[in-house]
């Protein structure tokens, strides 16, 4: 069961679908924060730098079904931490400490 589920379903012309794909492909340029026009709506979107997309197509019963799906998760993964991770910060910071004190 999802939190959230807009959907829009309308028969558009060919240039205004161009529009919304090009709208879509500006948001997703734009970084994390984004914001989409979908009548009546805005959707306003954190995308993170990096997607799983999935592109499908279908013929069938006289139509072709396109669908570009593209997901990311709600929370931002957290690197995992290592030792090696801690000791380098470590060093870090006395060496910056080591300089000031040498100033």
């Amino acid at each position: 069961m999802s939190d959230l589920r807009i959907e829009q379903k309308r028969s558009l012309s060919r240039l205004e679908a161009a529009d919304q794909l090009a709208a879509l492909a500006s948001a997703l340029r734009q970084g994390e924060d984004a914001e989409l026009e979908l009548e009546p709506w805005t959707l306003s979107l954190r995308i993170p730098s990096e997607l799983h997309s999935e592109i499908e197509l279908e013929v069938g019963d006289g139509e072709i079904e396109l669908e570009i799906e593209l997901k990311w998760p709600t929370t931002t993964p957290t690197p995992p931490t290592t030792p090696e991770a801690g000791a380098a910060k470590r060093t870090t910071a006395k060496r910056t400490t080591a300089k000031k004190a040498r100033a």
